[in-house]
């Protein structure tokens, strides 16, 4: 469960200095008219992680279009934070307490008494989020800043060259797609949270110089295959289901007939393995290549 924390914060930086720009995780897929850059990003970075390589540049002068996870426009829209809290809200007249297993919640007594934390705070909501809201603490510990992650760095790029810039699914359906998990796998999730916040340096280490070093192979091995082997239902529901709900509509843009390239910046996580949206494409019969 260590790599599903990851995997859902995706993905925090180390703190070693890089004398050169990251290899990026960037594949072109083409079809007779158009071609979409399918850029795999980390969500969280820091200035060493920059300049970027060149050809990610030239991928985003390419384009007329840049598509992220959720549109610039709802990330940045102020009610966003006040819909999370609501959703992740207790609303069933239990305590976190309550919802969890004994040995989940003496955990997070001790890692509560240890950081300074009030556990009453923790009671009213629900246990993935007190989950995110853990390993985003530790993250912050790191020095880790959102504020440079790929995806907001292009999305600052693509405003300033005026490129427009949509979403392939709302803020509103990774939420629920988190809040639909049943009670005992967020139990789990929160769990094996706290057991692994002892190693979050040292795994988030092994994940930034994976995707540093554009090993989709070892990006898999990392993050997804204890998910995927272990956990197949949260597998299915944060990687598979959304692929697939992604494939279409990167389809239709390939089959537009008006030549408009598009650069499409996601979690890395998503390009890699046999259910990425790389391999998925491919086995539809368009062109796809690496790109360096």
């Amino acid at each position: 469960m260590k790599k599903i924390v990851l995997g859902w914060l995706w993905a925090l930086s180390t703190t070693l200095a890089w004398a050169q720009a990251p290899v990026p995780m960037l594949w072109k897929v083409s079809d007779a008219d158009n071609s979409i850059y399918l850029l795999g990003s980390f969500h969280m970075l820091k200035p060493s992680d920059y300049p970027l390589a060149p050809s990610v540049g030239a991928a985003l002068a390419d384009v007329q279009q840049v598509y992220f996870e959720v549109a610039p426009r709802e990330m940045a829209d102020p009610a966003l934070p006040a819909r999370m809290m609501q959703a992740a809200t207790r609303t069933d007249d239990k305590t976190l307490q309550q919802a969890v297993s004994p040995a989940t919640w003496r955990a997070l007594q001790r890692y509560a008494a240890k950081n300074q934390m009030d556990v009453a705070s923790l009671q009213g909501l629900k246990p993935w989020f007190v989950a995110m809201l853990l390993a985003l603490t530790e993250s912050q510990k790191l020095g880790l800043n959102p504020a440079l992650g790929l995806d907001q760095h292009l999305m600052e790029r693509a405003a300033q060259t005026g490129k427009p810039t949509q979403g392939l699914e709302t803020a509103e359906a990774q939420i629920a797609m988190l809040d639909s998990l049943d009670g005992t796998l967020q139990d789990a999730y929160l769990q094996d949270t706290l057991r692994e916040i002892g190693d979050f340096k040292a795994l988030f280490e092994a994940l930034h110089t994976a995707w540093r070093q554009g090993d989709a192979s070892a990006l898999e091995r990392a993050a997804l295959a204890e998910m995927r082997d272990q956990y197949p239902v949260l597998y299915q529901r944060v990687n598979v289901d959304r692929n697939k709900v992604w494939l279409p509509q990167l389809e239709a843009l390939l089959k537009d007939k008006v030549r408009d390239n598009v650069l499409v910046v996601v979690g890395a996580l998503h390009l890699v393995g046999s259910d990425g949206v790389v391999h998925l494409l491919a086995g539809k019969g368009y062109r796809v290549e690496r790109l360096p």
